[in-house]
C-alpha cells in the first residue's frame, strides 16, 4: 500500500518540482533582464570611453552607451527653455555633473542608448545651491505648523524657543509654489508638488518670500512641508561601518535605530553652552549677557562650518529643509543677546564617531517608530533634557537647498 501510493504521486511531485525550480530561474533571471526607465537624472559618477554611469536620487545606478548622434546640451540651473542651451560634446561632460538621461526607443534589444543627454556642471550646481540657500534665509521663515486655513490659504507656524518664540502666518496663494517632503525622505529636490490640505500641525514648515518688518507675516512664493520626528535620548550603540547608531527615546523607552546619511548636521555643544541655553529656556538669566561662542571660539567667532549648515563632507544636492546657512528660523538676535537659534549655530561640527555609549542627544528625523533617518543631531545635551522648551530647539533647523535644474529644464 506504501509503494502504491508513492509510485502514484510521483508524477505530482515531479510537476511540484518543476514549478519550483521554473520560479527559481525566473527569480534569479529577473533582476538581470531590468532595463533602465527611458529616462533618469542623477549624477555621473564614471565616464568609460563612451560610456557614462550614471547613479540616480533615489540610489539606483544605470550604464549608458552614448553614440556620436545623441544630442549634448548643457543648462543652468534652474533653466527650462532648452531653445537656449549650449550643445556640448561628449567630452565636456565629467564625473560629478548632474545629468537627465533620454534612452533611445529604437536601440536593440538588450542595450541602454542615449538619444540626448541635458547636463548642469557641478560647480554651477553648487553655485545655484548657495544662492538659493541664501535666498531662503534672507527671505525665509519657519517652524512648527499650528492650523491650517486651507479655504482661506493661511498657515499659522510657531517659530523659535523661550524668549524667541513667536507666532508666524504664512499667507499662500494660487501663485504659491507648494511642496512636501516624500516619505522618509529629507532631499529638498526630491519634494513634490502637494496641495495645502496635506499640511498638518505639528508639521515642520518653511516659506520664502515677502515678509513684514518683524516677519511675523509673509506672503509666500514656495513653502515646503514635512512630518518629522523629534528624539531626545542617550545613545545605546554606535555602529560607523554602517552609519548607525541606536537611541534610546526618553519619552517611548523604546530603542530607535538611527541612520546618519552625508546630509546629517550633526553639533556637539560646550557644557557652558548646554548649561547657558538651558537657563535661557527654563527663563532664568546666568548674569550678565554672554556671546555664545563655544569652547575655543574667543569672542563667539563662528566655529570651523557654522556658516555652511553642513557638516564636513557633506554631498552636493543635499537638499533638506532649505535656508542654509546655520541659521535657525526665527533666530534674528546678535550673537551678544544669546539667542539660543545662534547659538546653536555656532556649535562645532562632529562625526558619528564622537558618540559614545551614555551621550544625551536630541534630534529630528524622518517619521517612523523604530527605524529613522538623521536630519540634525545635537550632543551635549544634559541640562537642555531638563528644559520643557527643550524640544522646540531643533524644529526649525534650516537645512540647505537642493538642485534639479536639468529636470526642470526638461520639463
Amino acid at each position: 500500500m506504501d509503494r502504491t501510493l508513492m509510485i502514484r504521486t510521483s508524477p505530482l511531485q515531479a510537476r511540484l518540482a518543476l514549478s519550483i525550480a521554473l520560479l527559481a530561474a525566473t527569480t534569479l533571471i529577473a533582476p538581470v533582464a531590468a532595463q533602465a526607465p527611458a529616462r533618469f537624472i542623477g549624477a555621473i559618477t564614471a565616464i568609460s570611453g563612451t560610456t557614462l554611469t550614471v547613479k540616480t536620487d533615489a540610489g539606483q545606478t544605470y550604464q549608458v552607451e552614448v553614440p556620436s548622434a545623441a544630442q549634448i546640451k548643457r543648462v543652468a540651473p534652474g533653466q527650462k527653455d532648452l531653445s537656449t542651451a549650449e550643445t556640448i560634446q561628449f567630452t565636456d561632460l565629467a564625473v560629478g555633473d548632474r545629468a537627465l538621461v533620454k534612452l533611445d526607443p529604437a536601440a536593440p534589444a538588450g542595450t541602454s542608448q542615449a538619444v540626448q543627454i541635458i547636463a548642469i556642471k557641478q560647480s554651477d550646481v553648487a553655485a545655484k545651491q548657495q544662492k538659493d540657500r541664501d535666498d531662503w534665509q534672507r527671505n525665509g521663515v519657519g517652524g512648527l505648523v499650528k492650523s491650517v486655513d486651507a479655504a482661506g490659504g493661511v498657515i499659522v507656524l510657531t517659530s523659535g524657543a523661550g524668549a524667541t518664540a513667536k507666532t508666524i502666518a504664512v499667507h499662500t496663494s494660487s501663485a504659491t509654489m507648494l511642496k512636501r517632503y516624500a516619505p522618509a525622505s529629507v532631499r529638498f529636490d526630491a519634494a513634490i508638488a502637494a496641495p495645502i490640505d496635506a499640511i498638518h500641525a505639528g508639521d515642520q514648515l518653511r516659506a520664502r518670500g515677502a515678509k513684514n518688518a518683524d516677519s511675523t507675516s509673509i506672503d509666500a512664493d514656495e513653502v515646503v512641508s514635512g512630518t518629522f520626528r523629534n528624539i531626545s535620548g542617550t545613545v545605546s550603540s554606535t555602529d560607523p561601518a554602517s552609519s548607525t547608531l541606536v537611541v534610546k527615546d526618553l519619552i517611548t523607552k523604546k530603542q530607535v535605530t538611527i541612520h546618519i546619511t552625508p546630509d546629517v548636521q550633526m553639533r556637539k555643544l560646550s557644557d557652558r553652552m548646554a548649561a547657558f541655553l538651558a537657563m535661557r529656556l527654563k527663563g532664568t538669566s546666568g548674569g550678565g549677557g554672554w556671546n555664545g561662542g563655544s569652547s575655543g571660539q574667543a569672542g563667539g567667532a563662528p566655529a570651523a562650518n557654522a556658516g555652511t549648515g553642513q557638516r564636513p563632507g557633506a554631498g552636493q544636492g543635499a537638499g533638506q529643509i532649505p535656508g542654509g546657512g546655520g541659521q535657525w528660523a526665527g533666530g534674528q538676535g546678535a550673537a551678544g543677546g544669546g539667542d539660543p537659534q545662534q547659538m546653536l549655530s555656532r556649535a562645532p561640527t562632529i562625526q558619528l564617531s564622537d558618540l559614545n555609549k551614555g551621550d544625551a542627544v536630541m534630534i529630528v528625523s524622518t517619521d517612523g517608530a523604530t527605524d529613522v533617518t538623521a536630519i540634525t543631531l545635537v550632543a551635549g545635551v544634559e541640562p537642555l533634557l531638563e528644559a520643557p522648551a527643550a524640544s522646540s530647539l531643533l524644529n526649525n533647523w534650516s537645512m540647505s537647498g537642493g538642485a534639479g535644474g536639468a529636470e526642470a529644464a526638461a520639463q
